[in-house]
């Protein structure tokens, strides 16, 4: 697996309910030098998003709560966030769902059953340099 190659630590928000595939990413995205901050739900999610301010948030959409979309939305509507860059993990792989997300201002949509950790670990790399 590819390290984080950057001086400073960059902050991951990991919103993600589902507790095996988040214990995966939040293992793998750290041993490869990420900061990870896991959220369980969208709730959760949009707090930890304002409290830590990360440089990156990996967001599923189907989620307890609130939904990607409508943490997206909301993170979206605060000057203090809404720069942040948002990446939308799921495994909706509908042309709607994708365009539906990048329209909303996501920098890219990965689903997750077609991507592995250390292509992850590469793209959110890639996606620093």
């Amino acid at each position: 697996m590819t390290e984080n190659k950057t001086d400073k630590k960059i902050k991951i928000v990991l919103v993600e309910d589902d507790k095996f595939i988040s214990l995966a990413y939040k293992d793998g995205l750290t041993r490869a030098g990420f900061n990870v901050i896991h959220a369980a739900d969208g709730i959760e999610g949009i707090e930890k998003i304002m409290a830590e301010k990360p440089d990156l948030v990996l967001l599923d959409i189907i989620m307890p709560g609130k939904n990607g979309f409508e943490v997206m939305e909301e993170i979206k509507k605060h000057p203090e966030t809404k720069e942040i860059p948002v990446i939308f993990l799921s495994n909706l792989s509908q042309d709607a769902d994708i365009k539906k997300g990048k329209k909303m201002g996501a920098v890219d949509y990965w689903v997750k059953s077609n991507l592995s950790l250390a292509e992850m670990v590469e793209k959110i790399n890639n996606f620093f340099k």
